[in-house]
């Protein structure tokens, strides 16, 4: 298995809206907010299968994902907001309150 640095780009989804009435702490919600998507290209030139773990790696932090491929361009990789891209972003929203989730350069290495 090898890394290879992507660009995240992460937002909301329309899931994430209808999960609201659910909840956040709801194991729907939690499993949304704890998976990644990526090109299977890209999935298969780095090793990493469908369903795999993976750690996403930016300059402030990481966390883990579950991997999911998906119509991604690409060298990019989306994520849905929530808990664990907060450990990925930095503290500075450049006077917007909302710190930069997108464009980032970030390492995804596969887990065992």
């Amino acid at each position: 298995m090898t890394t290879k640095r992507f660009i995240l780009n992460s937002s909301r989804t329309s899931k994430q809206g209808s999960l609201i009435n659910v909840g956040k702490d709801s194991e729907e919600y939690k499993a949304l907010t704890n998976s990644m998507t990526m090109a299977a290209e890209d999935m298969a030139e780095i090793g990493i299968a469908e369903g795999q773990r993976v750690l996403i790696r930016t300059e402030f932090g990481e966390a883990p994902f579950l991997c999911e491929s998906g119509k991604i361009p690409l060298g990019m990789i989306f994520i849905p907001y929530g808990p664990p891209t907060c450990k990925l972003m930095g503290g500075d929203t450049d006077g917007t309150g909302m710190p930069t989730s997108k464009g980032w350069e970030v390492e995804v290495v596969p887990l065992a």
